[in-house]
């Protein structure tokens, strides 16, 4: 190999973003494509309100289940190896769900499939991040993260918006199983793409130990710098109330525009929701960086996130003119946007690179705890009240976050007030 290609050959921080975005790009791509009709699908499958988003709540309790196991996978075997996995799963897992409508199967089968739906997101939670944030720093960034998590939500709001309304419109024209056969074909074509660009870069796994000792190990540790750091541990306290009434609200927004719109047929109105929170991750993800410009601390944009999305969910239970929720649906998705990127630069910047991946995955794992719990009792409550009785009790729970938010601020961490990713030092005791 010539001086030349070798050089051109050697990472960079525009190369590791660029994988970044790219994976970012076609893992939203696959996801969103059965996003804006997925409880439709659910529903037409023969499962109530009830049933399908209990199919929602196993899907959750999966991730729930497995995120330490394979944040461990991450942590010891490596990054690379457990997107792939997270890959091969996600595909054979989706064409199982596509039979399962296929056969008008029971809902103890969907609650199987969906369980297992939970691990292959599990292998991705944690790792792609943690693979970004040490890669980064392995080629000598000095930027914030904030703007790298605000390209990539870009990134992944136009993908959310290509997919969504495609699946739509595909679903309109076909059927609404198709879908979900062009997100397995999706995820192969990921699989190699994967293969191809993804290295594990400025980690180096640590195998001496077996699997259940290296889970010992890798756990013990992620207790000390996850719910054993007060500021990270106030910090996840806020998953189950955010992520996890976020998850519901995600999948009833399809079926309420659709009440309010008078067709329960126009499931390119479905895919309405869907593209609406894309466009606001888009909006979103490019004000994130500037929005944090004018906060010393990120847990100033946090709390005025949490706040607004509470206001927003509960105004939108009260509506009942289809416009008005649209507009409000977009609010809570910018408001949404503009949490991520900042959320995962404050919770990146606290945690050592070592136990990087499981930490995340912890996270996730509160986050899935909470959608295990208010899912169902969500769906409990569109069934018996209508889904804006159902929206206005998921931002009473998501305002519970806010006193998390201000015991994590409380604790004075140097990742409130960090512009740049940081070094190790994030490992010391405070």
């Amino acid at each position: 190999m010539s001086r030349t290609n070798a050089v051109r050959s050697l990472p960079t921080p525009r190369r590791v973003q660029g994988t970044y975005y790219t994976l970012m790009l076609g893992n939203t791509i696959a996801a969103s494509f059965i996003w804006g009709i997925n409880t439709l699908f659910l529903l037409d499958a023969g499962l109530t309100n009830l049933e399908a988003f209990s199919a929602n709540a196993f899907f959750t309790a999966g991730m729930l289940i497995f995120e330490i196991p394979t944040g461990v996978v991450a942590d010891t075997v490596g990054r690379r190896a457990s997107y792939l996995l997270g890959t091969v799963t996600l595909a054979t897992t989706t064409v199982l769900y596509w039979m399962l409508w296929v056969w008008h199967s029971p809902f103890w089968a969907w609650a199987v499939v969906s369980v297992l739906l939970g691990l292959g997101f599990t292998f991705f939670s944690g790792a792609v991040d943690a693979w970004l944030v040490d890669a980064l720093k392995a080629t000598g960034y000095e930027g914030s993260l904030e703007t790298v998590f605000g390209r990539a939500q870009i990134v992944g709001g136009i993908a959310m918006l290509s997919g969504s309304v495609l699946g739509g419109i595909v679903a309109q024209a076909t059927n609404l199983g198709v879908p979900f056969l062009i997100r397995g074909g999706i995820l192969v074509i990921m699989l190699l793409v994967a293969a191809l660009l993804m290295h594990d870069l400025g980690f180096t796994p640590d195998r001496s130990e077996g699997p259940l000792r290296a889970t010992r190990t890798v756990l013990r540790a992620s207790i000390r710098y996850g719910l054993g750091d007060p500021p990270v541990r106030w910090f996840m306290l806020t998953s189950p109330f955010t992520a996890g009434v976020g998850i519901y609200v995600f999948y009833a927004l399809q079926p309420y525009l659709l009440e309010l719109w008078g067709d329960e047929t126009a499931y390119t109105i479905a895919g309405l929701a869907a593209a609406l929170l894309s466009g606001a991750a888009i909006v979103g993800g490019a004000l994130a960086p500037k929005v944090r410009a004018l906060f010393r601390r990120r847990t100033s944009v946090i709390l005025l996130a949490t706040i607004a999305s509470a206001l927003v969910l509960i105004g939108l239970g009260l509506v009942r003119n289809f416009w008005v929720a649209v507009a409000l649906v977009a609010l809570w998705g910018i408001a949404s946007a503009l949490d991520d990127p900042v959320h995962r630069a404050y919770l990146n910047d606290m945690i050592p690179s070592k136990q990087r991946a499981t930490v995340l995955s912890f996270d996730s794992l509160m986050g899935s705890a909470g959608g295990v719990v208010f899912q169902p009792a969500l769906g409990r409550a569109a069934d018996v009240g209508g889904y804006g009785t159902s929206m206005i009790w998921s931002g009473v729970i998501s305002a519970v976050a806010v006193p998390f938010v201000l015991l994590s601020r409380a604790q004075r961490p140097p990742a409130d007030t960090a512009r740049q990713v940081t070094g190790e030092e994030e490992s010391e005791p405070r």
